[in-house]
């Protein structure tokens, strides 16, 4: 890899290369500052962002008074960036489309805010997606790309490319995500990092997300440990602890009993990992038979209608957000300003209307499916590639693309992360490996069955320890 379009922020400042929970223990100590933190996360921010473009909105002045306050909360004065898809009172949300040049401040703030700023984060600013999230890389028609910090000619990926590229080139520990068809997991494994998409329901709902008429979309939260991804859950059931879910609780340290482990390398539709996508699954398999677990490859049981149903539930996502956007987003939004991607699945889905009640009634089945699945493979851990090749370069998805072209490219590439999103199952990508052609970092994919996020925590503390991911920093 070119060290010139390797791009970090990482120095000898009071932030070094910690993670959050090592720097909250800092603060607690009063061994350094809110106030110091902050700065230096801001002057981080200001180093890489004009390469990145991962920034749409900075709170810095507000940030830095926010940090001279005292703050409740386990992770008390550390900065973070939220996704420029949830609303925050008096804060613009663009949700990622120039459709929103001229909206107004929002008048108040999402429950998922509320639920990571209760845990004593400090709102440093909004990070990019692509609009309103409808893709995996974070390209613009008109606007400046996001970049990947390990190098800036390819993709962060997406939605939560924004987040995923501010962690990875260590501006801020941990940053604020949203998973509908992988935005959590695909960006974290374009950019080295951990990305948990939980149980559904695990977490407070955005205004976006909270009358989903299927329940494909979640928050969460893309880090640089697993350490910070399991304390931030633990903290956020402080806040709110969903009934219906077996609780988490905080999980510490690696798994020590014997899983079941199933892996593939087949999607669907003949759909699979790259060359080198598979010498990274293989190579992962073989670590974790190495650990001691039971691990054998099987096949994914999954229907081939499930693809098709995905995509009409796309499609009528992207037709109400083109023809009825006006009565969640008001008179400010302009929808003459949509992408190619969204105006072509919007304009698809008429012709596809009449399947609506049964994609509906079989993405909702899907639930049962996944559940039936680890029953009938009778495995505790589901392995698979995040992605099916490796990172690409910047205009491989580009915004200006015709939507046909693009739209093959997208689903060709991210054909493992939905089905985890309709059945609302946890999903976690993990860096596992890298490509040895650029360097880039190559993640894998661990499912577990509803309910079962700790589960995922404690294997993902044991592989963390056992093959700890490579440092952007600590590259020469």
């Amino acid at each position: 890899m070119e060290e010139k379009k390797r791009i970090h922020s990482f120095t000898n400042d009071v932030l070094g290369d910690h993670d959050a929970v090592a720097i909250a223990q800092r603060i607690k100590n009063k061994e350094i500052s809110s106030a110091e933190v902050t700065e230096a996360c801001i002057r981080r921010a200001e180093k890489v962002n004009p390469q990145l473009q991962a920034i749409t909105y900075s709170n810095y002045e507000k940030a830095r008074e926010e940090a001279k306050k005292e703050h409740t909360g386990y992770f008390s004065g550390i900065p973070t960036f939220i996704k420029d898809l949830s609303n925050i009172e008096g804060h613009v949300t663009r949700f990622g489309s120039e459709a929103f040049l001229n909206m107004p401040p929002s008048k108040k703030t999402d429950p998922i805010v509320k639920q990571i700023l209760s845990q004593g984060f400090i709102h440093l600013g909004n990070s990019s997606l692509p609009e309103f999230g409808f893709t995996c890389s974070t390209e613009f028609p008109h606007l400046e790309d996001t970049r990947n910090p390990w190098n800036v000619d390819y993709t962060a990926g997406g939605s939560s490319g924004g987040a995923a590229a501010l962690v990875a080139a260590g501006v801020v520990p941990i940053a604020h995500s949203a998973d509908g068809g992988g935005s959590t997991r695909i960006p974290a494994a374009c950019c080295g990092l951990v990305g948990l998409k939980a149980s559904r329901g695990r977490v407070l709902p955005s205004e976006m997300f909270r009358k989903q008429i299927v329940e494909v979309a979640i928050d969460g939260v893309i880090t640089r440990s697993v350490r910070d991804t399991a304390h931030f859950y633990a903290e956020a059931e402080k806040y709110y602890k969903n009934p219906k879910l077996k609780p988490i609780g905080l999980v510490e340290r690696p798994i020590s009993k014997k899983l079941r482990i199933g892996f593939a390398n087949d999607s669907l539709r003949g759909l699979k990992g790259d060359a080198a996508t598979e010498k990274v699954l293989r190579k992962t398999a073989e670590l974790l038979e190495s650990l001691g677990h039971e691990v054998h490859e099987v096949a994914i049981p999954v229907e081939e209608q499930f693809v098709d149903d995905f995509v009409y539930l796309w499609e009528m996502l992207a037709f109400l957000t083109k023809h009825l956007g006006w009565t969640m987003f008001g008179k400010h939004y302009d929808n003459k300003k949509l992408t190619n991607l969204l105006n072509g699945l919007a304009k698809k889905y008429p012709k596809n209307m009449w399947r609506t009640p049964g994609f509906i009634r079989r993405l909702k089945k899907s639930y049962h499916d996944y559940h039936q699945m680890f029953e009938n493979l009778n495995v505790d851990i589901m392995l698979t590639p995040t992605l099916a090749h490796t990172t690409p370069q910047i205009g491989h998805l580009g915004a200006d693309l015709d939507f046909e072209v693009m739209f093959k490219r997208m689903t060709n590439w991210a054909c493992y992360t939905p089905y985890a999103n309709a059945s609302g199952g946890p999903a976690i990508s993990l860096p596992m490996g890298e490509n040895e052609t650029d360097g880039m970092p190559i993640g894998m994919m661990f499912w577990a069955n509803h309910g079962e996020d700790a589960l995922l925590l404690e294997l993902a503390y044991q592989l963390e320890e056992a093959s700890p991911w490579k440092k952007i920093h600590a590259l020469t």
